[in-house]
């Protein structure tokens, strides 16, 4: 699918159009539906972290730079589909539970029932910045939402922390690809960067974490 514009706009260069994949679907979403579009696009990037918001925020950006949709509508359309996909990872975590979420870590190996207590203390006395903070970390801005879930905190607290995290990401996408027209596709490659060192750090830590388990195992043997 290519961005293409109406007649009374400025038509994209051919450098510039997004030729197939996930950058022609969000593409075709936007030049079809404009703003909501955009925003359907972004809400299920939420649900489906796989679905890059780096791709598709900046491409809104650019598009609102061709005269295809207005600054403010793309600002407005992406942060409400922030919104509801995170609403419907909050949703699983309700749906899910404490209870099955304890069923589920006592099966697990490595690990202690402690350990998940002391991770919902934590986000009890943390969980507002936590949610607010984690919508502008890239991989983890969508999965913040299912312990805020399981945790159950106040729905309209949820959603006001995540409209206010996710208009700031939202924004700075949007706008970098708004300013960088033709380069609109470079914000990727930054962000890009970010998600596999935010991954990294994450891999990192598991692995440490389950060191340390096997060791403590390994002496309570001994």
């Amino acid at each position: 699918m290519h961005l293409t514009l109406s007649a009374a706009a400025h038509p994209l260069s051919a450098a510039s159009e997004p030729q197939g994949g996930i950058a022609g679907w969000a593409a075709s979403l936007v030049e079809t539906f404009g703003g909501p579009g955009a925003g359907a696009a972004v809400a299920l990037e939420n649900v489906f972290p796989p679905l890059p918001s780096e791709v598709i925020l900046p491409l809104t950006g650019f598009a609102a730079s061709q005269g295809v949709l207005s600054i403010a509508s793309a600002l407005f359309w992406t942060t409400l589909g922030s919104v509801v996909g995170a609403v419907v990872l909050y949703g699983v975590g309700a749906v899910f539970g404490r209870e099955r979420m304890h069923a589920w870590w006592a099966k697990l190996p490595l690990v202690k029932a402690s350990d998940l207590v002391r991770t919902e203390a934590w986000f009890a006395r943390h969980g507002t910045k936590a949610v607010l903070l984690g919508r502008m970390v890239p991989v983890f801005r969508s999965l913040i939402s299912v312990p805020a879930g399981v945790e159950r905190m106040p729905l309209p607290v949820f959603v006001a922390l995540t409209a206010a995290g996710s208009l700031v990401w939202n924004t700075v996408l949007v706008m970098a690809g708004y300013l960088l027209g033709d380069q609109w596709d470079v914000v990727g490659s930054y962000v890009g960067v970010v998600s596999k060192v935010v991954l990294a750090l994450a891999v990192v830590a598991l692995a440490g974490y389950v060191t340390l388990r096997v060791r403590s195992r390994r002496r309570g043997k001994s």
